[in-house]
């Protein structure tokens, strides 16, 4: 099945429906299964084929498994060093002076072929995360699905702006040989580095953007997912570019990770990931002879209001899915809820209900929700933080691991509701990545605001009430970059390129400016003003 399926995070619930959707889709997770699974995966630079030791199957390798089944060997991977790292920007670096001078016209045209081929293999390559992250069925298709609409949004982008050259006006209107034009030029050899929660969004799209711009890429995958990532990397070095524009490298972010930030060949960096890392990056980009541009994306910590004017199955169902959506292991996920009271018991008891209904289970089959946490160390996490809401607050729902019979085979926990914990609790305050929701009541919408906004995050936020003015108050209040009021789908998650670009605020973010937005691909420039008298 290669068509154009356009499954977003808000439709999940009508394509679970699409009977010739989901049978394609049991014929590609048969396929991925049987012919996919236990290759092993080279880095590439300068448009070669690379093992860590020099071989397949050498050493410096290491596994991939499934996080559902850890028996399920996935992939083997290569463990790279730091001269494969540095090998791999020099690689860029050399192609950069080649690449910048490619017509932007060229530039879009095979960031759009690219896009068409992520279609054709829509199916397999969701398989595969379903396989790896443990992704839902519709979940993985919807990421391959906003993969498409990114590259193919920047394309159109590109063509709106005419390239980004702009005449701009004259010192004296009628001197003829007065010309003043503004461009946007590219940085140099690009650092993407990767998350494993959208293995295959938030690394082709900013690839793209780097490349739409001129600059060239050296590519980190996350290390839970180094399948998707080579996968990913062969979209773009099988497309009609030179050798070194874009390169791929995996291992150790101890290892490989520290050499792109350290190595003062790279131009700028995208990374998406945790706080600290992120801060690490962007002092590392202040440093040095002079500044470097760093987009940075480092989490949430996210909340939903829900006022006495809400409709309370909207509510209730935005924000389930927002909470226990890929097992609370976005950093757009909801974390917190602030209640008014005159709603409160209602709307806890129906999320309880909600949540005690959720199917947790193989991601592979077509009616899980919620599938396993990515890895032993989440598991532990989880573990730990589970603990803790049981020691300091009232666990409703969930607060255990799920280990027996199929469940023993994965990283399985139960999404989790929690009531009666203090805000400065660290449940409250940090960003967890595991499946546990606060939730408390507030007497105004006031006091709602207060506590969703005391909060070192600013990424997403929610709202549910009928009121228009609280609507407006909402919007005008809050302190995140990508809000959203009466959404069903998903109280705080679920942007969609072109429609709700997507970014944060205060620690979530560096740079003010959304994926997916108007203001996006610019920041893979710098500006120059050129003046010709004569």
């Amino acid at each position: 099945m290669t068509q154009d399926i356009r499954i977003t995070y808000a439709t999940l619930s009508e394509a679970a429906d699409d009977e010739e959707l989901q049978s394609a889709y049991d014929r590609a997770i048969d396929r991925v299964g049987a012919d996919w699974l236990g290759a092993e995966v080279p880095q590439s630079i300068d448009g070669e084929e690379v093992y860590a030791d020099g071989t397949p199957g050498s050493p410096g390798t290491f596994e991939s498994f499934s996080s559902f089944d850890i028996s399920l060997h996935l992939c083997t991977a290569q463990k790279g060093r730091a001269s494969h790292a540095r090998a791999a920007v020099q690689a860029a670096a050399r192609a950069f002076s080649t690449w910048r001078q490619t017509p932007w016209q060229d530039r879009v045209t095979i960031i759009r072929d690219i896009a068409d081929r992520i279609t054709e293999e829509n199916l397999d390559l969701a398989s595969l995360m379903v396989f790896e992250v443990g992704k839902s069925r519709l979940e993985a298709l919807a990421e391959v699905g906003e993969t498409v609409a990114l590259l193919r949004y920047y394309a159109d982008v590109m063509e709106r702006n005419d390239g980004f050259s702009h005449e701009m006006g004259k010192l004296d209107p009628g001197d003829p040989d007065e010309q003043n034009v503004n461009v946007l030029r590219p940085y140099g050899a690009w650092a993407v580095i990767s998350p494993f929660n959208f293995p295959l969004a938030l690394s082709a799209a900013p690839i793209a953007a780097a490349l739409l711009m001129g600059n060239t890429v050296v590519f980190k995958a996350g290390s839970d997912t180094p399948y998707i990532g080579w996968k990913t990397a062969q979209l773009f070095l099988e497309a009609a570019l030179p050798d070194g524009v874009v390169n791929y490298v995996s291992g150790p972010g101890s290892v490989v990770g520290q050499e792109l930030l350290e190595d003062a060949d790279v131009a700028g960096w995208t990374f998406t990931g945790s706080h600290d890392v992120g801060m690490t990056i962007l002092r590392r980009a202040a440093s040095g002879p002079y500044p470097r541009p760093a987009i940075v994306e480092m989490g949430g910590k996210n909340p939903a209001i829900v006022s006495e004017t809400a409709d309370l199955r909207k509510a209730t169902l935005g924000v389930m899915r927002a909470a226990f959506g890929l097992t609370g292991q976005k950093c757009s996920a909801c974390s917190r809820v602030y209640v008014q009271e005159g709603i409160y018991d209602a709307f806890r008891d129906e999320l309880v209900e909600m949540t005690s209904d959720l199917e947790v289970g193989d991601p592979t089959e077509r009616d899980t929700f919620t599938g396993p946490l990515i890895n032993q160390r989440a598991h532990e996490k989880f573990e730990r933080c589970a603990t803790m809401a049981h020691a300091d607050g009232d666990v409703l729902v969930g607060g255990g691991l799920l280990t027996q019979g199929a469940f023993g085979s994965g990283y399985f926990v139960e999404p989790t509701i929690v009531v009666g914990l203090p805000e400065d609790h660290t449940l409250v305050r940090d960003e967890l990545f595991v499946p546990i929701l606060h939730l408390a009541p507030v007497a105004t919408l006031d006091e709602a605001m207060e506590k969703a906004n005391d909060t070192k995050y600013g990424l997403t936020a929610g709202f549910y009430g009928e009121d228009d003015q609280e609507i407006d108050w909402f919007f005008e209040h809050i302190q995140a970059g990508t809000t959203y009021a009466n959404r069903a789908g998903g109280a705080t998650t679920g942007a969609w390129p072109g429609v709700q670009p997507f970014g944060g605020w205060k620690g979530s973010g560096s740079t003010g400016k959304n994926i997916g937005g108007h203001y996006y691909l610019p920041l893979y420039t710098r500006e120059q003003s050129q003046t010709t008298i004569g």
